[in-house]
C-alpha cells in the first residue's frame, strides 16, 4: 500500500495560500478540497511552500515527494519563475525534469497551466505586463506539448472562463481566493475522476 493517497509539490498555490487556515496551520487549498472529491481518507502531503521556484522544487521537494509515492501527484509550479527569476533554458529544464521523475506506471500526475496573471497583476506599467504575458504564453505553449507526451492531467486555467470571474483571486492577483481554492480543487477532481475512468 502507498504511504500517501495524495502527494503534492509546488510554490505557495499548491501550498493553498489564499485559502483560509485550518487547525494544524496549514491551508484549506485545492488540495483539500480536492481530496474530499474523492473521497480520499488516507494520508496526504502537501509539500508546496511560498515562493518555491521550479528550481527549488527541483533541489528540495522532488526527491522527498519521490520518498512518499503516491498513486496520485500533484505539481502547481512554476509563476515565480516567470514573475521574478525567469531562465527560459533552466524553466523548461526543471520542468521536464520534475514531470519525468513523477511519471510512472500506475501513477496519475496532475497540474495545471497558467492563468492570465499579468493582467491582474496590481500596478504593472504596460510594459513590464507585456513582457509577463509573452511569458506566461511561451510557458503554457512548453507545457502543453508535455501533457500529451507525458501522459499528465491539466486543469486548463489559461482558457477557463470562470477564472476571469474576480472572486476567484486575492487581491494580490496572484493566489486564489478561498472561493478560487474551493472551485479549483473541484475541477480538478472531475478531470482526476475522468482520466481515471479511461484507464479503466
Amino acid at each position: 500500500m502507498p504511504q500517501h493517497e495524495l502527494t503534492v509539490i509546488g510554490d505557495s498555490f499548491a501550498e493553498g495560500r489564499g485559502a483560509a487556515k485550518q487547525a494544524d496551520g496549514s491551508f484549506a487549498g485545492f488540495t483539500v478540497h480536492m481530496a474530499q472529491s474523492l473521497g480520499i481518507r488516507g494520508p496526504v502531503l502537501n509539500l508546496g511552500s511560498y515562493g518555491a521556484t521550479t528550481q527549488d522544487v527541483v533541489d528540495r521537494q522532488l526527491a522527498a515527494a519521490l520518498a512518499n509515492p503516491a498513486p496520485l501527484m500533484g505539481v502547481i509550479v512554476g509563476g515565480n519563475d516567470l514573475v521574478t527569476d525567469y531562465d527560459p533554458e533552466r524553466f523548461r529544464r526543471n520542468l521536464r525534469t520534475i514531470y519525468t521523475s513523477l511519471a510512472a506506471p500506475g501513477r496519475l500526475v496532475f497540474t495545471t497551466n497558467w492563468p492570465r496573471i499579468p493582467d491582474r497583476l496590481p500596478g504593472l506599467p504596460d510594459a513590464a505586463r507585456a513582457v509577463l504575458r509573452q511569458r506566461f504564453a511561451e510557458a503554457n505553449d512548453y507545457l502543453g506539448r508535455l501533457v500529451p507526451e507525458l501522459g499528465l492531467v491539466c486543469l486548463d486555467l489559461a482558457n477557463a472562463p470562470v477564472t476571469a470571474d474576480p472572486v476567484m483571486w486575492c487581491p494580490d492577483g496572484m493566489h486564489p481566493s478561498a472561493a478560487g481554492h474551493e472551485l479549483i480543487g473541484a475541477a480538478m477532481a472531475d478531470l482526476v475522476d475522468e482520466a481515471r475512468c479511461a484507464l479503466l
